[in-house]
C-alpha cells in the first residue's frame, strides 16, 4: 500500500522547529517534520512564529505530501526531515 495522509492534523513543534505531521503506510505510522527554514522558503509571507508556520504549512500541504512521499520512497525510516533544500 502507498503512503497515505489521512489525518490532517499538524502541530508545531519549537524543541525540533518544525511543523509535524505524520503519514501512514498500510499499518504503520510515519512521522514527518517540515523544518522552519522550508516552511519560511515556501510561505507567501515571511511570518517566523508558531501561526505562520501552520499557515505556511496549510497553505502548501499538497507539495509538501508531495515532497513527504517522495523522500519516503528513498527509504524506511521512522522519521522524516524536509529541509528547505527538499523543495
Amino acid at each position: 500500500m502507498p503512503l497515505s495522509f489521512p489525518n490532517a492534523s499538524r502541530y508545531h513543534d519549537s524543541t525540533r522547529r518544525c511543523v509535524r505531521f505524520s503519514g501512514h503506510d498500510d499499518l504503520r505510522e510515519v512521522s514527518f517534520g517540515v523544518s522552519e527554514d522550508a516552511l519560511l522558503r515556501i510561505a507567501r509571507r515571511n511570518e517566523p512564529a508558531e501561526a505562520g508556520y501552520l499557515d505556511a504549512f496549510d497553505f502548501n500541504r499538497e507539495q509538501i505530501l508531495q515532497v513527504a512521499t517522495k523522500l519516503y520512497r528513498r527509504g524506511s525510516q521512522v522519521w522524516y526531515t524536509l529541509n528547505a533544500s527538499d523543495f
